[in-house]
């Protein structure tokens, strides 16, 4: 007579099934043989730029950034800054100290509702702790009046 699998056995190999479902959705190529794309992440494996776009895909206009300020995209994690007309600047938008997405830029900081963090919209360096690193920088690039992920 055979024992029956144990519980935690069962769980564990559905468990196990399902993440290969799941990683199976973006691990698809299309058939074209070409597996480059396997563990690209959903980000990546969005609408591509328009045609004779540089980098990624649209952002944000320049306009919609304003200068000495900046504009979170919660949905990316990141948030553009101008310090200075024409200049403008990326970083991540969470927050160096507990992981909360930043959720203002006002008066030249980018700023954490979790616990009072402060971040200079012209180099995300701490303006105010309890944060005791900057937020990191994020690639963009500015072509006419369009800011791209890069």
């Amino acid at each position: 007579m055979t024992n029956p699998p144990a519980r935690r056995t069962v769980l564990g190999t559905g468990g196990a099934a399902a993440l290969l479902v799941g990683c199976s959705k973006y691990g698809d190529s299309g058939g074209s043989g070409d597996s480059s794309q396997a563990s690209a992440s959903p980000a990546t494996l969005a609408s591509p730029p328009a045609s004779g776009a540089a980098g990624g895909p649209e952002l944000a206009r320049t306009s919609d950034i304003p200068v000495g300020g900046g504009k979170i995209f919660k949905d990316r994690k990141i948030v553009v800054t101008q310090p200075t007309k024409d200049e403008f600047k990326a970083f991540s938008a969470i927050c160096t100290h507990q992981g909360c997405t930043v959720s203002t830029v006002a008066d030249g900081t980018i700023d954490c509702p979790c616990h009072g963090s402060k971040y200079r919209i012209t180099d995300a360096s701490v303006a105010a702790g309890p944060a005791t690193t900057p937020l990191p920088a994020e690639k963009i690039t500015v072509e006419g009046n369009s800011i791209r992920l890069a």
